[in-house]
């Protein structure tokens, strides 16, 4: 069946990007709208030059990056765990490792061959974000791929060989191109765009709107 596609620019070390996802959900679920779309994960790299480092918290890392105190970058994840608690998601902070995001992306488009990237997406940020997991460890992320039942090694080989590198490098430079400045960034059918975690109405809306206006187009060019 012919579906309409949505894009998602997302970066697995970004929180609002997790809770995100959880809306843009709940607007499948409740518009009923779920087998009419067809969902696919763009890359996007907060900070590509980031450097992975087991050795220091989350907060040192974000009151350096940001330039702000630590107790403000404290404060400012403790409101973000709660606002991703209202979407039934735990994020522990106190466990979470500062990593580069790269190889996490190669696996989505490794996923991607098999049609598991939502899969493999809910689990990196799960990894990331509750379980304390270090993504950019390559045995964490093949512990992902077999899980979703691809293969591991098959994934290791492509990150070795860098055979999919062109592949996220190419998404990051498509973002720059439609002016995505932050993400989660929603693109439905190439027409509307919702920027950021945005309350679950506007994803609705959104949803609506565009799948009325692609059904439209469908019908009239048949």
């Amino acid at each position: 069946m012919n579906k309409m596609k949505i894009e998602i620019w997302s970066d697995i070390m970004c929180p609002f990007c997790y809770i995100g996802k959880r809306r843009f959900e709940k607007s499948l679920e409740n518009t009923a709208l779920k087998d009419k779309v067809d969902i696919e994960w763009k890359s996007f790299q907060l900070n590509p030059d980031l450097q992975t480092d087991t050795s220091i918290r989350i907060y040192d890392y974000l009151a350096q990056h940001k330039g702000m105190p630590l107790a403000q970058a404290q404060s400012l994840n403790a409101q973000v765990t709660q606002m991703a608690a209202q979407e039934g998601l735990v994020y522990n902070f106190d466990k979470s490792i500062v990593a580069n995001s790269f190889k996490a992306h190669v696996l989505t488009h490794f996923a991607k061959q098999f049609g598991k990237q939502d899969e493999v997406e809910e689990l990196l940020f799960q990894s990331y974000f509750t379980e304390g997991k270090n993504i950019d460890d390559i045995e964490v992320l093949k512990d992902i791929a077999e899980r979703v039942g691809a293969d591991a090694n098959a994934y290791e080989k492509a990150v070795a060989e860098g055979s999919l590198d062109d592949e996220v490098k190419m998404d990051i430079h498509e973002a720059r191109q439609i002016g995505v400045q932050g993400v989660p960034f929603f693109v439905y059918d190439r027409k509307y765009a919702v920027s950021g975690a945005q309350p679950l109405e506007l994803f609705e809306q959104t949803l609506q709107k565009a799948v009325e206006e692609w059904q439209e187009g469908t019908s009239s060019a048949n």
